[in-house]
């Protein structure tokens, strides 16, 4: 996946695609428009995703060996961005011409692939004579068709493509040309079943829309749970307020009295500069594989959700706080400490806050492991030593309250917070550290705004918990964390928008003053619809 700037359109004819629509049947595609001599032809596609173009590679693919009757069947490959097609290598010269077809009236990309070669070898569009050099005795081919959003802001490029592998016959077997994740041999003569779209990506679930991920013809030794598949539900969780409702305004006034430190109550940290409908469009474009989204709100929905469709639904405070005196709260400790009472959330879940983002495609191994044990990540800064102080800020007396409980109950020493990453939380973790510790979890309930008490329940003390009653592990992943109140705020985004290399990031924004918050929202809007350009099923 790559960004695509400043992009020129060189033809303007418009020609039907080869490939199918879960939704509408035969789509309709922008011609190829070509970018530089590296891309070649990219064809532009509405609602753009990166699941959707690894499937439409795969059904294009599909449809030019149907029309054939080359009989082939889906591999379960050793990658998760595209697929793997296995055909009989008696029918190579009948495949080889369809493709070279296909890739004649769409113009394409292709690769030949070399199993036992260091490196992959760099795709060559099937306008060029050299494509077509090795492919007559190719073990494996992939093939693709760029694609780019209408903004030409995603490039989806070789890596969603689908791999063509020629399996050999010998005795009453076909023999794979190099490794998948499951066999290396399939019966001969056997017939084709349909198999789960999950057996055969990561980024795929049980909960993922059939039309992004149908299930596939495949054959029955495919058909296995392996050791490492994840199969259990994922739900992702949002807490969210929308600081310019004057009802809430209204509340937040009246309990502003209990405010013990500025920024308890800085306006920067209740600011929605509608993160939440570009974090959400994030796990759309990357997450897939999400459940259901759940965004708790004290009575307030964004103006952009829809509630009509599933798959996100919001969560108000009074469903899930357990004593209603502690309501209203405007304190995120508070909130957090109720989420696991949400009714219907899966075990794992991941929380974030609504500044986090998915920046990248990522698989649920990412946060869990496929026996269910939750991932966290430490950060490089350490808790403060000794015990709560009157100038330490809240973040910091909540870790320190945190270590305090952990080592009375574990004897062990917590030293470090965590990064800004979504957390990767177990339902039944929480739900046993308000039970041991109820009088601490109580009384971070009830604290209105942050106080010098609370406990810091999802990013830190639930985390320990799980991972010293043996159900989380430390993790690593490549992530960013950009302070919004910088002088080179701009510099940075792009940075990032240009990268497309970390799995997560986080806008982080609790010092910004008034006069930052405009030059700000500039910037943020040019880079949220860039990033991500494609709206998800749940905006209006």
């Amino acid at each position: 996946m790559t960004a695509v700037s400043d992009v020129a359109a060189r033809r303007s004819a418009s020609t039907d695609s080869p490939w199918q629509d879960g939704h509408h049947g035969t789509r309709r595609s922008a011609a190829p428009t070509t970018l530089t001599a590296e891309h070649g032809d990219v064809y532009v596609e509405p609602d753009l995703t990166p699941l959707g173009a690894r499937e439409a590679n795969r059904s294009a693919l599909s449809a030019l060996l149907d029309t054939v009757g080359i009989p082939h069947f889906a591999v379960r490959g050793t990658v998760d961005h595209g697929t793997v097609i296995g055909v009989d290598e008696e029918h190579r010269e009948s495949v080889l011409q369809a493709v070279f077809r296909g890739l004649s009236q769409f113009p394409g990309h292709l690769t030949v692939v070399d199993p036992d070669a260091p490196r992959p070898a760099k795709p060559v569009s099937s306008r060029d004579p050299r494509a077509w050099r090795d492919v007559a005795t190719a073990r494996v081919l992939q093939i693709s068709w760029y694609r780019t959003d209408p903004g030409r802001h995603l490039l989806l490029g070789h890596e969603y493509g689908c791999a063509l592998e020629f399996w050999q016959r010998q005795g009453a077997h076909l023999v794979a040309p190099r490794a998948n994740r499951i066999t290396w041999a399939v019966a001969a003569d056997g017939g084709n079943v349909k198999g789960a779209a999950r057996l055969f990506s990561r980024f795929v679930s049980d909960w993922t829309p059939e039309p992004l991920a149908p299930a596939l013809s495949t054959r029955p030794e495919f058909l296995v749970n392996c050791a490492d598949d994840i199969a259990f539900p994922v739900d992702a969780v949002y807490t969210w307020v929308d600081g310019n409702d004057p009802a809430w305004q209204q509340r937040k006034a009246q309990a502003k009295g209990e405010v013990y430190h500025a920024e308890s109550a800085s306006d920067a940290r209740f600011i929605s500069r509608d993160e939440l409908r570009y974090s959400v469009r994030s796990l759309h474009l990357f997450a897939p594989w999400i459940r259901n989204i759940y965004v708790v709100t004290d009575d307030q929905v964004p103006a952009w959700m829809r509630e009509d469709v599933p798959g996100i639904r919001i969560a108000t405070h009074r469903e899930i706080f357990r004593n209603p005196e502690d309501l209203p709260t405007f304190n995120s400790h508070s909130i957090e400490s109720q989420l696991h009472h949400i009714q219907g959330l899966a075990e794992h879940f991941l929380y974030f806050n609504d500044d986090m983002f998915i920046g990248r495609p990522v698989a649920p191994h990412a946060f869990f492991t496929p026996n269910g044990t939750a991932r966290y990540f430490p950060s490089r800064n350490r808790i403060p030593q000794g015990p709560v102080a009157e100038t330490d800020s809240p973040v910091d007396a909540a870790c320190k309250n945190n270590r305090a409980l952990l080592k009375e109950r574990f004897g062990k020493v917590i030293t470090q917070p965590m990064e800004h990453i979504p957390y990767a939380l177990r339902r039944s973790a929480m739900e046993e550290a308000e039970r041991e510790f109820p009088e601490a979890w109580a009384r971070t309930s009830a604290s209105r705004f942050r106080a010098m008490t609370d406990l810091s329940p999802t990013s830190s003390f639930a985390l320990y918990y799980a991972a010293m009653t043996g159900r989380a592990q430390p993790g690593s992943m490549p992530f960013a964390y950009l302070q919004l109140a910088v002088p080179d705020l701009a510099d940075r985004l792009q940075r990032l928008r240009d990268g497309r290399d970390r799995d997560t990031f986080c806008l982080n924004d609790a010092f910004s003053t008034p006069e930052d918050i405009e030059a700000q929202q500039e910037l943020l809007d040019d880079f949220f619809t860039s990033y991500f350009p494609t709206p998800s099923p749940y905006e209006r």
